[in-house]
């Protein structure tokens, strides 16, 4: 009899354990359990194989969403730009699920994330990586319906897309893909979370030199990706140069320069310790500013707008600088007295032959036809004396054409100005 019931005994034992062991949420999620221990049991390599795709219903479907961090350029005229952000992902695992006896809303598998699937995702973009600033630069947590949410925090150097030809008045483009390396489209589909179409901003967004006008979330172009069949993500980051920045250091100070150089047309055309101090200082002036400000551009081999810049307002300067040494060579010249002047003749050469006779129909003064000279042709046989005009005076010749100066130069650098910053910021 007693060897009877210590059957019995064993066998309800032995079926406790099965039912037990058949039910993992008797004792493995009970409250008392650390989230750890609930992990251990739930990676168990007999229940769990981090080689295999979760098992669901056609394509695995992956979330995407991006948060911007932090945005820096090394100095204003570079193409580079560094981009910190977090990524998350978010999947669901049928084999991960837990049910309601945990006290825990999800776990934190940050310790177990070479134990648990993971979505082989990696960047398509032109640049490099960044070190972390921290060891954990990543966060992991599983959710009692079994969905998984990844978040990673990335430091991105990128190498961007800008139209050099003209800066500042460039937009660079900066862009990056995230793509999975190893499954196509049929295994994994990525997806951006709520059909996000632009990214995320942190409230604590900092930036340093990036001026971020535009960005947008879009799937991969089909001709910008080298995979046709892999799922594909792409960032957009259009940024804008600081204009003002340009404007008060460049542009503004050449201006200053350029129209100073005028102030020569309304000195005197003799003043001449004044007009060559301020040519002079002038164009050392830009030449010393434009030198200074073109060590920081990069470096291309096609003409750009500051060299367009740099050359036209160079060459007002000169010009003024040339101006003067006209002025002052005509002004300084000796004038020409008692010069006949003849309809078509040279009056320089006039004065060798003001002694010789006039043609038959030059019109003279005469004397001789009474109390008041009157005019008429040479044919009629009276005494003549030839009508004399004198050249204009070379000082005459000298402000005459500071006059013409003061319209033209500053007139012409207008339409320059008007042509050029259209021109630039219309491309």
């Amino acid at each position: 009899m007693g060897y009877t019931a210590g059957l019995l005994l064993a066998a309800v034992c032995i079926g406790w354990c099965v039912v037990v062991s058949a039910s993992p949420t008797a004792d493995i999620f009970e409250n008392g359990r650390s989230d750890k221990e609930i992990l251990d049991n739930l990676l168990k390599q007999t229940r769990y194989d981090k080689r295999l795709l979760p098992p669901v219903t056609g394509t695995l479907t992956v979330n995407m969403s991006v948060l911007l961090l932090s945005l820096a350029s090394p100095d204003e005229s570079s193409l580079k730009y560094e981009v910190e952000f977090l990524l998350q992902q978010q999947w669901f695992d049928p084999r991960l699920r837990y049910y309601n006896q945990s006290r825990y809303p999800f776990l934190n598998a940050i310790h177990h994330h070479e134990s648990i699937w993971l979505p082989d995702t990696y960047f398509i973009m032109h640049g490099d990586f960044k070190d972390p600033l921290i060891p954990v630069h990543f966060a992991l947590r599983i959710y009692q319906n079994g969905s998984v949410s990844y978040l990673m925090r990335r430091h991105l150097i990128l190498s961007c897309q800008g139209s050099l030809n003209i800066f500042p008045f460039d937009d660079p483009q900066c862009s990056f893909a995230m793509e999975s390396i190893s499954y196509d489209l049929s295994a994994i589909t990525y997806v951006w979370k709520n059909d996000e179409a632009t990214l995320r901003k942190s409230p604590s967004l900092t930036t340093l030199n990036a001026y971020l006008i535009k960005n947008q979330t879009i799937p991969c172009p089909t001709k910008a990706s080298w995979r046709g069949n892999y799922s594909c993500l792409k960032v957009d980051l259009i940024f804008t140069r600081d204009r003002a920045f340009y404007f008060t250091t460049v542009f503004i100070p050449g201006i200053i320069l350029v129209t100073s150089s005028f102030i020569t047309f309304w000195l005197e055309w003799n003043a001449v310790p004044a007009r060559v101090m301020i040519g002079v200082t002038t164009m050392l002036n830009f030449f010393t500013t434009s030198n200074g400000f073109r060590s920081t551009l990069p470096v291309v081999s096609n003409l750009t707008a500051m060299n367009v810049w740099d050359g036209v307002c160079m060459c007002f300067i000169y010009a003024s600088l040339l101006e003067f040494v006209c002025v002052n060579y005509v002004g300084r010249k000796r004038p020409l007295h008692n010069v006949v002047y003849r309809p078509g003749e040279n009056p320089v050469t006039q004065g060798d032959k003001k002694g010789e006779t006039g043609g038959p129909n030059e019109i003279v003064t005469c004397t001789n036809c009474g109390p008041n000279p009157c005019t008429h042709t040479t044919n009629n046989g009276c005494a003549t004396e030839v009508r004399k005009k004198e050249p204009p005076h070379p000082i005459r010749v000298a402000k005459t054409i500071d006059v013409i100066a003061r319209i033209t130069f500053p007139t012409a650098y207008a339409v320059f100005l008007i042509f050029f910053f259209f021109h630039y910021k219309g491309a």
